[in-house]
């Protein structure tokens, strides 16, 4: 896996299908809750492609998460655009975006492991990390320090994606029998939060995202964020980070 200058690092050897053999892109239904620029909140819905960079901003934490805020611990499906979380960065940071969707196991046309969720067992990272079971979604990375890329890291942290990290015993693979909402958030600027005492990352498309992407699929990508106008507005990433399933970066 090579590093790129962005701080990202990719995924080699991926197959190209010839458009041909492609089945029609799968679509689904997309949940926002935004901040206004009057400090209100504001929510929406919209249909679009079930790609990986779009579910991507909408999967990492599980219905039930708690993050840490500078009030406590608070379930994820119970924050509000305004409110604000702990971040490692900058502080208690106010939430500018939160998007949510539901995963169907089994749905026709979609790939089987964009359903995927990762439980973590308690202490499986020290004591009190996490502090309870976590189930990630597809979309979480997680610091940490992956054992089998020391050489390319030292000891540098890296964001890694949960799915990454399944041992078979306390970090395992879930398929869940039945529809689940899972959750992502978006906050001024990409910083790592702290969900049951694990650290996790805030949603950031990625350095570059918008070179892999024809501009009305741009277009599409950047309204589900109000507050983003163009790609520079999700500013630089905090940490390097290994890349998501299907994703460059």
């Amino acid at each position: 896996m090579a590093r790129n200058t962005d701080g990202t690092y990719g995924r080699t050897g991926t197959a190209q299908v010839p458009p041909a053999a492609r089945s029609p892109r799968p679509m689904r239904k997309f949940q926002m809750a935004y901040l206004r620029p009057d400090g209100t909140a504001g929510w929406t819905d919209q249909i679009a492609p079930a790609t990986p960079i779009f579910d991507s901003a909408f999967s990492a934490f599980s219905h039930g998460t708690l993050l840490h805020t500078p009030d406590g611990q608070v379930a994820v499906q119970d924050l509000e655009p305004g409110m604000s979380v702990s971040t490692a960065e900058h502080g208690p940071s106010r939430v500018l975006w939160i998007g949510s969707m539901t995963l169907v196991p089994a749905a026709a046309g979609l790939d089987h492991s964009a359903c995927r969720l990762t439980r973590i067992m308690p202490d499986t990272f020290g004591l009190g990390r996490p502090e309870a079971n976590l189930t990630a979604g597809p979309g979480a990375r997680i610091l940490s320090r992956p054992p089998g890329l020391r050489d390319s890291f030292g000891r540098e942290r890296v964001l890694t994606p949960a799915s990454d990290l399944v041992d078979g015993m306390n970090v395992i693979e879930l398929v869940p029998p039945r529809p689940v909402t899972v959750y992502h958030l978006c906050l001024r600027h990409h910083a790592i939060l702290r969900a049951s005492g694990i650290e996790v990352e805030s949603f950031h498309p990625g350095p570059g995202f918008e070179r892999a992407m024809g501009p009305n699929m741009l277009a599409l990508f950047l309204s589900l964020f109000p507050h983003v106008k163009k790609p520079a507005d999700f500013g630089s990433i905090c940490h390097p980070r290994l890349p998501l399933q299907g994703l460059a970066s």
